[in-house]
């Protein structure tokens, strides 16, 4: 493998932003393949609750990394990294670009930064005692013990509250960046930002565009084919409250002004996560210039 040629992508930023879209514009002008890193779309049939890129917006475009899991199991980011790091090898070897594509952070630095992630096995005695706790207080016990994943964390998530706390007095805390191996010889990183108010409409708009499309239907259909309801609630967002509306705990408006509220926590927690990278280049997907400024510097990081 030609060491010059050792060289990724990445495009990533908060939900809703058109990263799909821009990835795979970058992805047609440089001959590049897209790996999704997203949490929730490496499942099969979360399609319109993850807002997964359908074939007719792929463009011809290699994606790699979407269903590839049952939504029965937890698929972690160990597994992530295992199946992008060989990915990556195979793209490269095919003289393509690998362009990683998506808003999980913690997925995204395990890849281009080599965090080496220790297995960390389910501790049933610990779990027993935390889910007798609420989410406040599984969220305080995760801020002592490791105060930087309680900052991108889904508070109210139980599943993974607990398990976040599992791993942590495994470990000590979650390894971070700082764990590098080099393993890849050069990343450039684009970020997709917009102004808040814009992106909270852009949110909205997205979501009634899903539910319209048949987004309830889809979580029935999930929980037919044997998605218990606790399982929905540990995938989060728009399976969780999808979940709750098909049983008649909360309206369908309820639903909808839920996920718009805790969709926008979400798009936060996503953007303390990101800023911490100073050598990411932001640019506003709006602008046609700030695009081909973007791209530009692609094109010149990998003809270095």
């Amino acid at each position: 493998m030609n060491n010059k040629k050792q060289k990724i992508i990445v495009i990533l930023g908060q939900t809703s932003t058109g990263k799909s879209d821009f990835a795979v514009e970058v992805a047609r002008h440089i001959g590049g393949e897209v790996i999704s890193a997203d949490s929730r779309q490496v499942y099969k049939g979360m399609n319109l609750g993850t807002g997964k890129i359908t074939k007719k917006e792929m463009k011809k475009v290699p994606h790699h990394l979407l269903d590839v899991a049952s939504p029965k199991k937890t698929f972690s980011v160990s597994n992530f990294k295992k199946l992008a790091d060989k990915k990556i090898k195979q793209i490269l070897k095919r003289g393509a670009v690998p362009i990683i594509c998506g808003g999980t952070g913690f997925y995204i630095d395990a890849v281009v930064d080599g965090i080496v992630l220790p297995e960390v096995p389910p501790n049933k005695k610990l779990r027993v005692i935390l889910s007798k706790k609420n989410t406040d207080e599984l969220y305080l016990q995760l801020k002592k013990l490791d105060p930087i994943r309680a900052e991108t964390i889904d508070r109210k998530n139980p599943v993974r509250l607990i398990r976040a706390i599992e791993i942590a007095q495994a470990l000590g805390s979650v390894p971070t960046p700082s764990h590098r191996q080099g393993l890849w010889l050069g990343v450039l990183k684009i970020g997709l930002a917009l102004p808040d108010e814009v992106l909270k409409e852009k949110i909205k708009v997205r979501l009634l565009a899903r539910i319209k499309k048949g987004m309830i239907k889809e979580i029935e259909n999930l929980h037919k084919e044997g998605i218990s309801w606790k399982r929905m609630e540990a995938l989060g967002l728009e399976y969780k409250y999808g979940a709750l509306c098909l049983q008649n705990k909360i309206t369908k408006q309820e639903m909808i002004e839920k996920l718009v509220t805790e969709t926008w926590q979400y798009a936060k927690r996503q953007k303390t996560w990101f800023k911490r990278d100073k050598n990411t280049l932001w640019i506003d997907p709006r602008h046609l210039h700030e695009k081909a400024k973007a791209i530009r510097k692609i094109d010149q990081f990998l003809k270095q």
